[in-house]
């Protein structure tokens, strides 16, 4: 899934080898362009948006696989498929993608909420009395935070569905530093570049953990139980989310500055488990998505193609 000013874009290559697109086109709300602006509360923004169209083009991508999947069944069992297929179709109008968004926003808020309460949960249990400084503990909490981070992903890549995603994910990677590059893009020359790349969500994660770290030692965020703990936990993970976009931003800017790129590595390091070395025909489908995105951006810029 590529994303342009104007157009989401994503590219599913069918059974049959045909390519299909999700064009889903990007509306404009003034008052949430405003919030954008703001520093600190655009990162926020920014991750529910995010959550909210990855779940949408994921949910395209798992309709048509179940689709090809149809071909495996029986008469009967096709049938009963294609019965439901029919009920749903326009499910992609505004109402499903709205609902399809609204469900993905909801499930990175609640994981987001256990991956922020289990780690404090667990540092308490079983480290409660090792140091009276509240930065020891909060170092440990950290320090479990990814642990369960790295055990996470890497038991997620083990699964083929989820290995083939990484895959898709490395090949956009790729593609889009190739396109930055300036090079033509062919399979070929696309495969040459890294998998890696300094803009990736993933980077975002490592950042929150470092940031949960610093902030939460500051001193006016003391507690006094494992309840307390919890909540102000909580109550910052707003706060956290929206330092580390900005330390994400700051990397990106500085990245090219000998001596400061290696800020980004953490970012960077963790995209060695949330991408793989994607096959040719995956780059392909990439490499089709995002000329799609450019082709549908140009049609927007020079009025020729309107929202639905």
């Amino acid at each position: 899934m590529f994303a342009g000013k104007y157009v989401n874009v994503t590219a599913v290559r069918r059974k049959n080898k045909e390519i299909e697109y999700l064009e889903v086109p990007k509306t404009t709300i003034s008052w949430v362009q405003k919030l954008k602006k703001i520093p600190l509360i655009r990162g926020v923004v920014g991750i529910v948006e995010s959550s909210a169209k990855g779940s949408v083009h994921l949910n395209f991508s798992a309709d048509k696989y179940a689709e090809d999947e149809m071909d495996d069944m029986t008469e009967e069992e096709r049938a009963k498929e294609l019965a439901k297929a029919k009920k749903k179709e326009g499910k992609f109008d505004l109402t499903m993608i709205l609902s399809v968004a609204a469900i993905g926003v909801l499930s990175f808020v609640f994981g987001k909420l256990i991956f922020t309460a289990a780690p404090a949960v667990v540092e308490e249990l079983l480290f409660k009395n090792m140091f009276e400084s509240k930065l020891g503990h909060n170092l440990l909490e950290g320090l479990i935070k990814i642990i369960f981070l790295l055990v996470y992903l890497y038991l997620m890549t083990l699964t083929p569905i989820i290995k083939r995603l990484f895959q898709y994910h490395g090949a956009e990677h790729k593609v889009i530093s190739a396109y930055e590059a300036g090079v033509e893009l062919t399979v070929e020359n696309v495969q040459r570049f890294s998998r890696l790349h300094y803009r990736c969500g993933s980077s975002f994660i490592v950042f929150t953990v470092i940031v949960g770290v610093i902030i939460y030692s500051m001193p006016f965020f003391e507690w006094d139980s494992i309840w307390e703990r919890i909540w102000i936990r909580i109550l910052l993970l707003p706060v956290v989310l929206g330092f580390s976009y900005e330390v994400l931003r700051a990397t990106n800017a500085v990245r090219d500055i000998p001596g400061l790129h290696f800020l980004g590595y953490p970012g960077l390091w963790l995209q060695l488990l949330t991408t793989k070395e994607p096959k040719n025909d995956q780059v392909e489908v990439s490499i089709a998505s995002f000329k799609r995105m450019l082709e549908l951006e140009k049609q927007y810029a020079n009025g020729t193609t309107h929202n639905s």
